[in-house]
């Protein structure tokens, strides 16, 4: 494999204690411009008039479109719950509109491609531990300015589950990351307490296997973060984000990785491709 993993010691187990580490200057100056601006020209490109499909944590258990299924294969655009007025046009352009694109960014755009393939990515996954890793979703998130909707606490393994879990967000901010303007919340070490609930895909759509738990507030910690860092998050912890009701967008592109060996892939989960992911590496 010739990989050799690029955290610490001293990451892996504040990893281990909080269930996520931040990696500062993980993305150069120079990735993060051509991603915004490979960004732009995709919205650019983008008919916002073949789609209204918007996108929201709070009501996913109605999320049984065909536009977010196949989105698991395609360079999907999902409009912020705010966007649209009662009229059903747009209060603002596409650009200030969209909540996030996905979910095969990885796969369909060089220019995404190249980061989530790189060494830097794979080095870090062989630290962690993944034997044969894919990349089984990308979103480029962009909690527009005033609009930007909450996503409400919540675990990954809930909606990437494999036996035993495996998975592990990879978040990376594009632009500097706030409490202002709705940077991610975490309660450090609820990974420890396992997987609470599980995202299902049935015949009827998707739907949660049981409620949400009930989370105190004051328990998360806020991960403000600068652009170019990333935020390595176990599949278990519980996370979240606020509104963000400021001036300031805060874009972020995401990675979600599980592994392929010693483990089953759930036929349950929402994502069902058709094309059998490559790894990034084998064992």
């Amino acid at each position: 494999m010739g990989i050799v993993g690029n955290l610490s010691p001293a990451q892996l187990q504040s990893f281990e204690t909080d269930g996520y580490i931040v990696m500062e200057s993980f993305a150069s100056g120079e990735e993060i411009e051509r991603m915004r601006k490979r960004m732009e020209q995709l919205l650019d490109e983008f008919d916002c008039s073949s789609t209204a499909s918007i996108f929201s944590t709070k009501n996913q258990q109605h999320s049984t479109d065909h536009y977010f299924f196949e989105s698991a294969e395609k360079i999907s655009f999902f409009f912020e719950e705010k966007a649209f007025g009662e009229d059903g046009n747009l209060k603002q352009p596409k650009e200030l509109s969209i909540n996030k694109v996905g979910h095969a960014l990885h796969v369909l755009d060089p220019v995404f491609k190249s980061f989530s393939d790189s060494d830097k990515v794979c080095s870090m996954l062989v630290s962690l531990g993944y034997k044969r890793p894919i990349v089984i979703q990308s979103m480029y998130i962009f909690k527009q300015p005033g609009i930007g909707g909450e996503v409400v606490p919540h675990q990954d393994n809930s909606f990437l589950y494999t036996e035993p879990t495996t998975c592990t967000g990879l978040w990376l901010a594009l632009e500097d990351a706030t409490i202002t303007n709705g940077c991610l919340w975490a309660i450090p070490g609820s990974q420890k307490n396992g997987l609470v609930r599980r995202f299902i895909r049935g015949e009827n759509g998707v739907t949660f296997d049981r409620p949400s738990p009930n989370y105190d507030q004051k328990d998360f910690v806020p991960i403000e973060v600068k652009a170019g860092s990333l935020v390595v998050i176990h599949g278990d912890l519980i996370h979240q984000s606020c509104e963000n009701q400021s001036s300031k967008s805060r874009h972020a592109y995401s990675l979600h990785m599980v592994d392929t060996e010693g483990c089953k892939w759930a036929e349950d989960n929402w994502i069902r491709q058709k094309v059998e992911p490559t790894p990034l590496y084998g064992s």
